[in-house]
């Protein structure tokens, strides 16, 4: 076969190519990017967007546009970008963001379990079944087996996958791409933009930053399968869907729906459909031990109910509306978003149908703003160079010659989109998601504090509500059960898990005590202990401010306590309960050399 071209001369096409009035070759006839005559042609740039093709207005001579063009030197800013973002999240950090202590919890138990896959985790919501895919759970559990403590791997482990995940995605962009330029801007974008660095940069990066690497490596090796007809790769492309499946659900989603555009736009043929579904039979015969043990602990039924939570597979029309109208609620983050949708409409203006098809389906179907910026990141890149650069290079054209006016656009958007990437992980902007901060952590040293009281100075059965989403990580850090929130209740049931985070927002956010009693009611919590802020917290991600009007209603009630304070949290124990109260002292303390771990 005709393999894709790697380098394009620009000198090679003359007058093929005017600015940006045809999307390919000289007779106007035009070669859409994603298509199979995309893939196999060569006789003139494949998205008429590229800004090396000497057609272009900007009357780049065919050695001046260079500028690295096809170096990997476009691979190592990408790096950098991420490195950047990465060290100023670790250094701005001394507690992760958002949440992970359920998934330190899993790894806790695999560890106390002789590594054998436990039934249940204890703790949250009374104790979820064990059903989560549970690869990165061990590398959590060999990790901290070495002497690393939790929060350090909740804080270095995902600041170093955000990096390595930029290996593959290269490699994708540079089989999509025309010229390695465009690839190394799309991973740069990739690298620092926000909506992907707040799952995967997070705490809960220890899986879905891992799931994200492994599901991305796997999209690599379908583009040689389905691009380059190189079916030598079937094997590899079976075994990383086998590690995705064993790593997150969402994430093999992901995987399966990518290779389903990547194959409908450049393959559509049998030997392409049969290599399709030798790497999908294969990866679930590798992960069918895990998934049979599941089903035979909890059944069936235990996948199914968890695939109706987090708002499920596609959505109607509300799904649209979250993928695609809600994200343009202005804050700097909204760039980003305004970004894709623009260059989407410009590259189907223009015949080019994959990229935007790729970036549809995945937000869509799986509701995850996250992975509309894989294919966001391509089209954004090639649009910008063939767009952007080109005009602006015209522009300056009288006082800087091409290659320098080309330079000072591409560094000033680098720089530009490092110092927004590094603001961002560094909680340095200051509305980044719905009026609250970028990555705040779940919880301080007040926290800290509070959770070492409890868990030396409660019994080993004692209950908690905890206000705040410090409850995420309570149960980690105490050995003590929370009885309202939402962390792997999925795994019950939509039902329940919908019931315990409305319940859970709304205890967090009661003004008195009254609200307080009637919502842990709701859901039959009986406590012993309740967990109240002070100052600033979150809840769900989002920043609130202040609990003076309960803590003072809490004061005057009959039912709770105060029996703990200090200047970020109070404790009170709850009076009245259906069961009987445990003793305050001389409760069950934790071993110390587990506590000093975590």
């Amino acid at each position: 076969m005709t393999e894709k071209p790697t380098d394009v001369d620009g000198s090679k096409y003359g007058e093929q190519l005017n600015s940006l009035d045809t999307g390919g070759t000289a007779d106007g006839e035009r070669t859409a990017i994603g298509s199979p005559e995309w893939v196999t042609t060569t006789k003139d740039d494949p998205t008429g967007l590229d800004p090396a093709s000497a057609g272009h207005m900007n009357g780049f001579p065919g050695g001046v546009p260079d500028l690295g063009r096809d170096s990997h030197i476009w691979f190592v800013f990408a790096l950098v970008a991420g490195l950047v973002v990465s060290v100023t999240y670790v250094l701005t950090h001394p507690y992760p963001a958002y949440g992970a202590g359920l998934y330190l919890e899993i790894a806790e138990q695999i560890r106390a379990n002789g590594y054998a896959l436990p039934t249940t985790i204890p703790y949250y919501a009374g104790g979820v079944p064990f059903a989560y895919p549970p690869l990165q759970f061990y590398v959590v559990a060999a990790l901290t087996d070495l002497g690393i403590s939790g929060r350090d791997v909740s804080r270095f482990l995902p600041a170093v996958v955000t990096v390595l995940y930029l290996v593959p995605y290269y490699g994708i962009a540079s089989r999509l791409l025309p010229t390695r330029r465009q690839a190394g801007l799309a991973t740069t974008i990739l690298a620092v933009a926000p909506p992907t660095l707040q799952w995967h940069l997070s705490a809960g990066g220890i899986v879905r930053a891992s799931a994200f690497l492994l599901a991305l490596c796997g999209i690599y090796i379908g583009t040689r399968i389905f691009v380059d007809e190189e079916r030598q790769w079937v094997s590899s492309g079976a075994i990383f869907f086998a590690l995705t499946i064993l790593s997150h659900p969402v994430y093999t989603v992901f995987f399966g729906v990518s290779w389903l555009v990547l194959y409908a736009v450049f393959d559509r043929s049998l030997r392409g459909l049969a290599s399709g579904a030798v790497v999908a039979l294969g990866g679930l015969i590798m992960a069918s031990p895990w998934l049979l043990s599941v089903v035979s602990r909890h059944g069936i039924e235990v996948f199914t109910g968890a695939a109706g939570s987090h708002s499920g597979i596609a959505g109607g029309v509300g799904r649209l509306l979250d993928q695609f109208v809600y994200p343009l609620d202005p804050t700097l983050v909204t760039i980003f978003f305004v970004a894709s949708f623009v260059s989407a409409v410009v590259l189907v203006s223009r015949g080019s149908y994959a990229l935007p098809a790729w970036l549809f389906v995945a937000a869509y179907v799986l509701g995850k703003e996250r992975f509309q910026f894989v294919p966001a990141a391509m089209m954004i890149a090639t649009v910008f160079m063939g767009v952007v650069v080109p005009r602006v290079s015209n522009r300056f054209r009288d006082t800087l010659d091409s290659r320098q006016s080309m330079a000072a656009v591409l560094t000033l958007v680098l720089v530009f989109g490092a110092a927004l990437g590094g603001f961002y992980a560094g909680s340095g902007l200051a509305s980044a998601h719905h009026g609250s901060p970028s990555l705040p952590p779940f919880m301080d040293d007040d926290d800290r504090e509070a959770m070492q009281w409890a868990a030396e100075h409660t019994s080993s059965g004692a209950e908690f509500v905890v206000l705040s989403d410090a409850a995420e990580w309570f149960p980690y850090y105490t050995d003590r059960t929370i009885l309202v929130g939402p962390w792997g209740v999925e795994w019950k049931s939509p039902d329940q898990y919908y019931e315990q985070i409305s319940t859970f927002k709304t205890l967090s956010t009661c003004e008195n005590a009254s609200c307080v009693t009637k919502s842990m009611e709701s859901v039959g919590a009986s406590p012993d202990y309740l967990y109240v802020p002070k100052g600033t917290y979150t809840v769900r991600g989002l920043e609130e401010n202040g609990t003076e009007k309960l803590r003072a209603s809490l004061a005057e009630s009959n039912r709770y306590e105060q029996v703990y304070q200090n200047d970020g949290v109070v404790v009170y124990r709850v009076s009245n309960s259906t069961r009987s109260e445990p003793s305050v002292l001389g409760g069950t303390k934790p071993d110390k050399a587990t506590l000093s771990n975590r």
